[in-house]
């Protein structure tokens, strides 16, 4: 059997959802299993639902729910005109946007939301997009069954964030999924949306649909974990930033974990984790050009010294310093744990013996962070900076390589430079300013001309 996703663009109107049942349709003897994300943008409109009410804004709140209850009836009515299906789905819409809406004004009266109170909010896109689409798989033919994620995703309670149980979640999906697979049933159910054990809903955070789908393949031992997007694949660099980025065909798990982590908009950081302990092969292909050849996401891919150029902005650099390091036991072990204590973690270090440079993407906490670190030694912050990573599995091995990247960056200040402990992973950081012309030269030195 399959995992097959689909992201928020693939299912965003009617005409996305005709081609993911195409695309579903021609893998029916592979028994696939699917997984949705909400309607494109709808997660966005229902978190701002809840930003709003929690303001006291319940008439633009309201106004806001029913603008999602207008988009979602029409793409119903074009989808299953007036068919049973359509009647049984319109009356489920019909309770969730109610219920929606008596969270928009229980959260006014209140006056403040907590992050479980988003996470109530934001699980309607998804419970919304699957009952859908699982009518009009059965309008087309598909033995498509709807379940609800929230069996099946068992999670701790760390809201807008939840950690999975994987454990429970390979329990149930062995008792709920998998006896509808073993009767030709397509098990449809949306992603991103779990539950405690005490059957309070969370969410995977965003990106979480993706990991969904990686969480069943690896309970189910799937096959294949098929990530369906607008794109055709993982490419060179991101083509929003540099023309002429090139499809990759096949990339190790490793780099594809680096590219996500920094800066890669295909794929959620933590998507393929559970498919890389199972060694189970993830693709990536385009719902709006579904003959293409899309990536192959395995272990076996070929080992080059770059496959890709990923980068970040919106970076700050956090530098503590102090002669008294010196050869000094444990100041690394104080420094991170000042880290963690403040709940901010970190992407690159760089160490001399007088100090230590790191980087971090959520400066909300710095300055309880920085007074714990002055106690240490001299701290200086410096915001606005950029990541650029240059990602292959051999670059450490490849001192052209090496030397070719540090070329490309001739005349552009370089304020921290570090190779991953794996060897995949040469990165820099550089002035917020010049990310993307970093990019354009990095990908033009591996990958020839074509830069915006």
């Amino acid at each position: 059997m399959i995992v097959v996703k689909f992201g928020g663009t693939s299912v965003g109107d009617a005409e996305a959802i005709e081609r993911t049942a195409e695309i579903v349709k021609g893998r029916l003897d592979r028994q696939p299993a699917v997984v949705v994300s909400a309607l494109g943008g709808a997660t966005n409109s229902l978190l701002a639902i809840g930003e709003q009410s929690a303001k006291g804004h319940l008439i633009g709140a309201l106004r806001g729910v029913e603008t999602l209850r207008d988009r979602h009836f029409q793409q119903c009515e074009i989808l299953l005109g007036t068919s049973g299906e359509a009647s049984d789905v319109a009356a489920e819409m019909s309770a969730s946007f109610d219920e929606l809406a008596s969270l928009a004004e229980a959260l006014s009266v209140l006056g403040h939301a907590t992050p479980r109170s988003f996470d109530a909010i934001a699980a309607f896109g998804e419970q919304l997009s699957s009952h859908l689409v699982a009518a009009f798989f059965k309008l087309r033919d598909i033995p498509a069954v709807h379940v609800e994620a929230r069996d099946v995703f068992v999670t701790d309670d760390n809201f807008m964030s939840a950690e999975p149980q994987t454990d429970a979640i390979a329990e149930a999906a062995r008792g709920i999924v998998q006896p509808l697979i073993q009767e030709g049933k397509v098990p449809v159910m949306g992603g991103f949306i779990g539950r405690t054990t005490r059957g309070v809903t969370t969410t995977l955070g965003r990106g979480g649909s993706d990991y969904s789908a990686s969480l069943l393949g690896a309970a189910l031992h799937a096959e294949a974990i098929e990530i369906w997007t607008d794109v055709d694949g993982m490419l060179t660099a991101d083509p929003r930033v540099v023309k002429g980025s090139k499809l990759i065909e096949q990339i190790r798990f490793d780099e594809a974990s680096e590219l996500a982590s920094f800066g890669a908009k295909v794929l959620h950081p933590s998507t393929i984790a559970p498919a890389v302990r199972l060694g189970i092969p993830v693709f990536i292909y385009n719902s709006r050009n579904p003959k293409g050849k899309g990536t192959r996401i395995t272990f076996d891919a070929p080992r080059r010294a770059v496959s890709a150029i990923a980068g970040k902005g919106g970076i700050t650099v956090v530098k503590v310093g102090a002669a008294k390091m010196l050869f000094a036991r444990g100041f690394l072990r104080r420094v991170f744990e000042i880290f963690e204590k403040n709940g901010i973690s970190v992407d690159v270090v760089a160490t001399s013996e007088v100090s230590v440079s790191v980087t971090v993407d959520e400066p909300s906490q710095l300055e309880s962070l920085v007074v714990e670190l002055s106690q240490l030694g001299d701290v200086s912050v410096e915001r606005d900076r950029a990541i650029v990573a240059v990602v292959g599995a051999a670059i450490s091995e490849d001192t052209a390589s090496m030397g070719r990247a540090i070329g490309a960056l001739d005349g552009i200040k370089v304020h921290m430079m570090s190779l991953s402990a794996t060897g995949i992973n040469l990165t820099m950081i550089v002035d917020g300013d010049q990310l993307n012309p970093v990019m354009g030269r990095l990908h033009d030195a591996f990958f020839g001309r074509g830069t915006k």
